[in-house]
């Protein structure tokens, strides 16, 4: 590909690092073997190509070509320093002393592997879960750390240090950069999967903050999900995937113009986005004809069985139940526990659905969990039982922190005070 024109080279540069920077920084931590020293190079691979690609027109190959340059800049740089630690002395050693340019033969296919390496060493078990997290944002998605901070409410600096933290732990304790083996895999991936699914949910439904949807934490998500399949096509891969697509097909509808939140039920369906939908259920569909069954195929497909009602009052929630029955037993937690309660009350009736809920506001771990108070007002409030249902919202409502949610809470407990007097 040659690009003529300064402004045609700018853009030209600037779409590589968007399309291809965070590709060319896993192989340059497997060639380099440091983080730190991938990321300079990553950075003197992106200036050098400023100052090279006007005169001399974008490479054939620009990821090869900026891989080969970060790669010899490192070691050329290290050389100057003249302070080689061990694994730049084996860089230096390892060069072809001959060589006065990049060479551009890289396997594609190692690239692509290295990419998938990197999600891997990220979310190695080894790693405490939230360093994970601030690793896999900050070296596979490319976050900034005060990206990171803002969408997990934290500082910048605890932020750095932990990511420090986690690049040191994996030098120290020699964390392999590598794909797990098969015996490795089923339990690394559940690793790599729930880290994934985590950033979404920060993206789908932010924690705190005044914003309710992090759309660019979402779509990271879902990128990281496509890459994990095309790279290994595991049926539980699948299944996230095709979750985080369903769910993130009624984006457009869940908010107003102000920012409000809008539930499922009174979502104007005509927003939702079909073609997420339509790729969703097919990858539903895959996931189950393997028969290895997991926790995010089953929730993948309840998120189908809503994407494919044409309205709110046509949903099955029979069989929504019954899947929620299934991952209560693939994946038992209070939080399946609670939407389990919510499905049977849209199905038989309120009054089941909060008789399955009431055991739940005795467990330890649901108590700051607003969601459940706000289910339980739900229930409340379909039943006539006004007084109570408030109760139960503004319970909720202490415990939200999120704007949108606490303004919906908010507008609950209004009507029903209004209902109350009127």
């Amino acid at each position: 590909m040659r690009v003529q024109g300064p402004a045609a080279i700018h853009a030209a540069i600037e779409q590589t690092y968007r399309n291809e920077s965070r590709r060319v920084l896993a192989t340059l931590i497997r060639l380099l073997g440091n983080f730190d020293l991938a990321e300079e190079a990553l950075q003197e691979a992106f200036s050098a190509a400023m100052d090279q690609w006007p005169g001399e027109g974008v490479p054939e190959n620009p990821r090869a070509w900026l891989i080969s340059t970060g790669r010899f800049r490192a070691i050329d740089r290290t050389r100057r320093r003249k302070k080689l630690d061990e694994i730049s002395l084996q860089l230096a050693l390892d060069a072809d002393e001959s060589d006065d340019a990049p060479s551009l033969e890289i396997d594609e296919r190692d690239v692509e592997d290295d990419h998938l390496r990197l999600i891997f060493t990220c979310c190695h078990p080894a790693l405490a879960p939230d360093a994970q997290i601030a690793l896999t944002l900050r070296e596979v998605c490319g976050l900034t750390t005060e990206e990171i901070a803002a969408a997990f409410l934290g500082k910048p600096a605890t932020l750095a240090q932990r990511i420090v933290r986690a690049k040191n732990k994996i030098r120290d304790a020699g964390i392999p950069y590598e794909i797990p083996g098969a015996r490795e895999l089923p339990e690394r991936l559940d690793q790599v999967l729930r880290v994934i699914y985590l950033v979404y949910n920060e993206g789908y439904s932010a924690s705190a903050g005044d914003k309710l949807l992090r759309a660019d934490l979402s779509d990271e998500a879902i990128r990281l999900g496509r890459l994990l399949v095309q790279l290994l096509p595991e049926p539980e891969a699948m299944g996230l995937l095709a979750l985080m697509l369903l769910q993130d097909s009624r984006r457009a509808a869940r908010s107003n113009a102000d920012g409000d939140l809008i539930l499922l039920e009174d979502q104007d369906r005509s927003l939702w986005n079909q073609a997420q939908i339509a790729e969703g259920c097919a990858l539903v569909e895959q996931s189950l004809r393997s028969r290895r069954i997991g926790p995010y195929t089953l929730q993948a497909a309840i998120a189908a069985v809503h994407a494919e009602a044409p309205s709110a009052a046509q949903t099955d929630w029979a069989q929504i139940a019954g899947l929620y029955e299934v991952l209560q037993r693939a994946s038992p937690s209070p939080v399946v526990d609670l939407n389990h309660a919510i499905a049977v009350a849209m199905h038989r009736g309120p009054a089941e659905g909060l008789a399955l809920l009431e055991p739940l506001t005795q467990q330890k771990q649901m108590q700051g969990y607003h969601l459940l108070p706000a289910a339980r007002a739900d229930l409340l409030r379909r039943m006539g039982r006004v007084a109570e249902a408030i109760q139960a919202y503004e319970q909720a409502l202490a415990l939200a922190q999120q704007a949108a949610e606490q303004r919906y809470l908010q507008k609950r407990i209004t009507q029903l005070r209004a209902e109350l007097k009127g």
